[in-house]
């Protein structure tokens, strides 16, 4: 066995020359489409995000011109928030905010003996109205992708960008079908796989085509 003598600085570079050697074809993707998989499955060691990643028609595009003007980026935990890129926001002048731990929504969800993710969705679609994009990364609570699609159905409130990655068993491709069954833009892990660390990723490979690191 050869370990290879890498400078830490190096370590991604070469972890994307792995992966684009292993890939295989990539025609299928735009190249924006393309990014993100590879930083998926750069994040996780799993190719079969090559063939689970569901894109809306230039979702991908959508969401990085989004990103240009400052979106506000909405995750349904502390972990997609810590994983979000800090400085590329900064530059971008975009916003990333998690509600689930605001005492006001552990407060109110206890209240209507609902989840805290469905009570973060009611107060991000509260809190921002329609000057600044909004983006859900969601990568853990499917209750919060089926609060998004009823007020995407019943409110018609159309978020700029919808990424579904949650990850488990109960609802979860349930509810990722449901939001691809919208005409609202999305980037979906379909079937059982996700977690914050992909809708983190999602994001960043969005973010690094606008920011230089």
């Amino acid at each position: 066995m050869k370990i290879e003598n890498i400078l830490p600085s190096d370590i991604e570079k070469r972890s994307m020359e792995i992966i684009e050697s292993e890939i295989g074809d990539m025609s299928a993707f735009s190249e924006h489409e393309k990014l993100i998989v590879k930083r998926c499955i750069h994040t996780t060691a799993d190719f079969d995000y090559k063939n689970n990643l569901r894109f809306s028609e230039n979702a991908a595009e959508i969401g990085i011109n989004a990103l240009k003007a400052g979106a506000v980026i909405v995750t349904d935990t502390q972990m997609a928030l810590s994983g979000i890129s800090k400085p590329a926001c900064k530059a971008l002048k975009c916003d990333t905010v998690c509600f689930m731990s605001d005492p006001d929504v552990a407060s109110a969800a206890k209240k209507r003996g609902v989840t805290r993710a469905v009570v973060s969705v009611d107060k991000a679609f509260g809190h921002y109205d329609d000057e600044r994009p909004l983006i859900f990364a969601v990568g853990n609570a499917p209750t919060a992708l089926i609060r998004i699609y009823e007020y995407i159905t019943e409110n018609d409130h159309r978020p700029s960008l919808v990424i579904g990655a949650p990850v488990g068993f109960v609802n979860v491709i349930e509810a990722k079908k449901l939001i691809m069954s919208t005409d609202v833009p999305y980037i979906v892990a379909d079937g059982r796989k996700g977690g914050s660390t992909v809708a983190a990723a999602i994001v960043n490979a969005m973010l690094y085509t606008l920011y230089q690191r």
